[in-house]
């Protein structure tokens, strides 16, 4: 068990983080937002295809996340006769939660949901590292993909209608398709060319930033 300099206990902290707040602590990664920027940014972004994206959810997980140290309230604001917005930014423990549950998730082949949001947020590790972490991902799909293979074909050779296997048919089609699909990701991570990390913020970046602001 290990704490960070603010006291939170990384461990714990990673177990508690749900994919919508790795998805808000990545967002403020970004910069400074209030909750209502965040919504607007994500839904800009179609965010919503990865997490359910409510006010009630976003504002009750930016609570416990400030609650939890991941997040701090950095200023309010008042624009017109519109209410107070309180602005947030991520703290250090919120950004190496978000990277530690990035790397762990990143391996696993039993969370699908939580998989996709990891390769969203895999740009926040090292290339080797990631390199690395889909190897073990692409290793441990190919035991599940192995697994499912001889399943169908015992239950074939028993006599099991195969009526009866279109759902067994099906995962064994998307696994292959899946591994397909990490080797072809992998070579190219491993080459030069293909674009990696923090980059200068586009102007397609900056006018979705604008009308969030709106």
């Amino acid at each position: 068990m290990w704490t960070n300099q603010s006291g939170v206990n990384m461990p714990d902290a990673v177990d508690r983080l749900t994919p919508l707040g790795v998805v808000v602590l990545a967002l403020l990664g970004e910069g400074d937002m209030h909750p209502y920027e965040m919504i607007r940014l994500m839904r800009i972004r179609r965010d919503d295809r990865l997490v359910t994206i409510t006010n009630g959810t976003v504002y009750h997980t930016v609570s416990r996340l400030e609650r939890a140290g991941l997040l701090a309230e950095v200023g309010v604001d008042r624009d017109g006769n519109r209410p107070e917005r309180t602005t947030y930014a991520v703290t250090d423990a919120g950004s190496a939660a978000v990277t530690e549950w990035v790397r762990r998730e990143l391996v696993r082949v039993d969370h699908p949901s939580e998989f996709r949001i990891a390769l969203a947020e895999a740009h926040n590790l090292d290339r080797v590292e990631v390199i690395a972490l889909l190897h073990d991902h692409r290793a441990a799909r190919a035991a599940a993909q192995s697994e499912i293979s001889i399943g169908l074909r015992g239950a074939i050779a028993k006599g099991v209608p195969i009526q009866y296997l279109l759902e067994l048919e099906r995962e064994e089609s998307l696994q292959a398709t899946d591994l397909q699909w990490l080797d072809r990701l992998i070579q190219r991570l491993e080459g030069e060319e293909f674009p990696w990390g923090a980059h200068e913020p586009s102007q397609r970046y900056l006018e979705q930033r604008k009308a969030a602001r709106l």
